[in-house]
């Protein structure tokens, strides 16, 4: 298994940056490459819930999550889509002025055959890590917005 991952702070208290995170709703204005909700299990977020979603053009293609457990500040999920499978965790921790969120992905390509290392290493991992890194920062104009503070 392979991790790319991405830290950051934003400007509201753990529990309501989870819920932040958590709102599909909100999704377009901060999930790197959504495209539109596809279905969803009626008890999202709870455990064992799934969401199905649909890139934007030339991205990831349909992506299904699966929440496998919540609790304070931390929310895991399955991922599946056609390049990956993994599990993405994402903590929210007491930070001055709001929390630290701290979101990982653990995954394994689906295909890519005898250099699938090579481009993991060399471009995959790292358009991963970026691709979180860019959702951080647009989470963070979402919290600050939470917040009133735009």
């Amino acid at each position: 298994m392979r991790v790319a991952e991405a830290r950051g702070v934003v400007p509201l208290e753990p529990a309501a940056a989870l819920a932040l995170w958590l709102d599909t709703e909100r999704w377009p204005t901060f999930v790197e490459g959504f495209g539109h909700v596809t279905e969803a299990d009626p008890s999202w977020p709870e455990p064992g819930a799934r969401i199905g979603w649909e890139s934007t053009p030339g991205g990831r293609g349909k992506v299904t999550e699966r929440i496998v457990e919540r609790g304070a500040g931390r929310v895991v999920s399955q991922v599946f889509e056609d390049a990956l499978s993994g599990t993405q965790t994402v903590r929210f921790l007491e930070a001055p002025g709001g929390a630290a969120v701290e979101v990982a992905l653990e995954y394994a390509l689906a295909r890519g055959g005898p250099l699938r290392e090579l481009a993991d290493m060399v471009f995959i991992r790292r358009a991963l890590r970026d691709a979180l890194r860019r959702t951080l920062r647009r989470f963070a104009v979402e919290a600050e917005d939470e917040a009133g503070l735009r």
